[in-house]
């Protein structure tokens, strides 16, 4: 077993979604202490029940005062906070800009970005005091490129985007790390939010012909939430089957 992060502790945002599960997996068999935070309290728990050690928290992820709560739990539970991965994401409705509702736009700008924003904001004191930490968002590929009738998505992912530019820029000279990942479409519960339609036409521009799969994330997560990360900040890297064009 890999235990490159024993001892560290990884919190993890939207733990119950596809991609966070391989991601707790993932770190947890390299020795991390896990707090698997999401909305979902019947999943996280058993998450929790399957990794042993870890703390399993329920939390609204857009509220400011609850991912203020979280996180000083956490730091207080485990005595440190080395890790936060955010892997929220809400795709919402497949239509066009002019037939979007507000309230669409508006719930997935705040449960994709800034959720993405109280995570990462709330995280910084804890990992000061040791001078160290990494930061990884799960961005997407759309954040890049914008997918058709997906402008609420397209347009969140590439604030998050901006904000790992930003807030690594603001980190760079002490020991905390922020970087992201712009998957193209993984294999994940989250894809099925796509109509088939929408889902096939973002399939074709991928060359690899294929979706990726979580633990194919998680590989990448695990690198970019490592002490060997240690020249990479601001970045966002692609992991898309090579449809990624820049």
């Amino acid at each position: 077993m890999n235990q490159d992060k024993q001892g560290q502790v990884a919190l993890i945002a939207g733990a119950a979604g596809g991609i966070g599960v391989a991601v707790a997996q993932r770190l947890a068999s390299e020795g991390a202490l896990l707090a698997l935070l999401d909305r979902d309290a019947e999943k996280v728990a058993a998450l929790a029940e399957r990794l042993p050690g870890s703390l399993a928290l329920t939390c609204d992820l857009t509220d400011e005062m609850e991912v203020g709560q979280a996180v000083e739990q956490v730091a207080g539970h485990f005595g440190r906070l080395d890790i936060l991965v955010h892997s929220v994401g809400l795709i919402g409705s497949s239509l066009s800009v002019h037939e979007l509702p507000v309230s669409d736009w508006d719930r997935i700008m705040a449960v994709n970005l800034r959720s993405a924003f109280l995570c990462t904001r709330a995280v910084v004191a804890p990992m000061l005091r040791q001078d160290y930490g990494r930061i990884v968002h799960i961005a997407s590929i759309a954040g890049k490129e914008g997918n058709a009738q997906q402008s609420a998505y397209s347009a969140s992912k590439a604030g998050v985007m901006a904000l790992v530019k930003s807030q690594g820029k603001e980190l760079a000279r002490t020991g905390i790390r922020v970087n992201g990942i712009a998957p193209a479409v993984i294999q994940t519960p989250l894809a099925d939010q796509m109509t088939p339609e929408v889902k096939a036409a973002v399939l074709s521009r991928i060359p690899m012909g294929r979706p990726g799969e979580p633990h194919e994330v998680a590989g990448l997560v695990s690198w970019l939430a490592s002490a060997e990360c240690s020249f990479s900040t601001g970045a966002t890297f692609d992991l898309s089957g090579g449809r990624a064009t820049y």
